[in-house]
Order: structure tokens, then C-alpha cells, then sequence
């Protein structure tokens, strides 16, 4: 088995106060957005003795972390001007139950205003290192 390094890095970071079962919703949320927009990322299906197969995983690690919901708006800006992927889960979407309200709740709200429940980014390691600066890692 061989140590693959990764030139880029996928961080998510949570809001400090949401619920537990949020910060599942907003991690796997936000992955799945980075996911979709590069499925290079994503590996191959697992395939079990006796013929199981289960879906692919991602490639390369994912490093979770949390922030303040101003140092998460921080944080957006950041990697909206340093050009690397984002996914945002705004916190308006959690009293919605489907994808076209999700996209209405944040349609009339100016990027820099909505409030974030969480963001994953992804891109160059030192770039999202930078980009992610003030959040915490989470320890249960």
C-alpha cells in the first residue's frame, strides 16, 4: 500500500453552535457540492468477497472544523477571492425540504450577507491552509 500526498486539501467548517445532527447535514452536504463539481476526486467502487459492491468513496481525506458564523462569512470571502472551490450550506436551508426552496431561500440575499451554516473547500493545500486560517478542529 503506498501513501498518496494530495496537492490539494477538502476542509469543512461547521458552525460552533449547531446540533449535532446539522453539523452531519452540513458536512455531507457540502462534500457531495465539491464531489459533484469534480468527480475526479471520487475513487472506485468497493467490490467485497462474495460479490458485494458499494459505492465509491473520495480519494483523498476530508478535514473537518469548526468556526464562529462570523469567521465562517470570513472564511467564504476568503475563498471566493482566492478562486478555490466552495460549497456553502446556508443555515436558511434547514427549515426546507427540497431543492428548489433551498435555492429560493438564498436567491435575493447578496453573497456576503447570507448566513453560513457551513462551507467545504478545495484546492491547493497552502491555498486552502490560508483560506481556512481561525477555524478550530473539532475533537468530540
Amino acid at each position: 500500500m503506498t501513501d498518496v500526498q494530495w496537492d490539494t486539501k477538502i476542509a469543512v467548517v461547521v458552525r460552533d453552535d449547531l446540533a449535532g445532527w446539522q453539523r452531519l447535514n452540513v458536512t455531507a452536504f457540502t462534500v457531495a457540492g465539491l464531489a459533484a463539481a469534480d468527480p475526479g476526486i471520487i475513487g472506485e467502487p468497493y467490490e467485497y468477497a462474495g460479490g458485494v459492491v458499494t459505492g465509491a468513496l473520495l480519494q483523498q481525506p476530508v478535514f473537518v472544523f469548526e468556526a464562529t458564523g462570523d469567521k465562517l462569512t470570513t472564511i467564504a470571502g476568503r475563498a471566493q477571492r482566492r478562486g478555490v472551490s466552495l460549497t456553502l450550506y446556508p443555515e436558511a436551508i434547514f427549515a426546507t425540504n427540497n431543492d428548489a426552496d433551498n435555492r429560493a431561500t438564498v436567491a435575493d440575499v447578496p453573497f456576503d450577507e447570507v448566513r453560513i451554516a457551513g462551507i467545504a473547500v478545495r484546492g491547493p493545500a497552502k491555498e486552502i491552509d490560508r483560506v481556512i486560517k481561525s477555524a478550530v478542529v473539532r475533537h468530540p
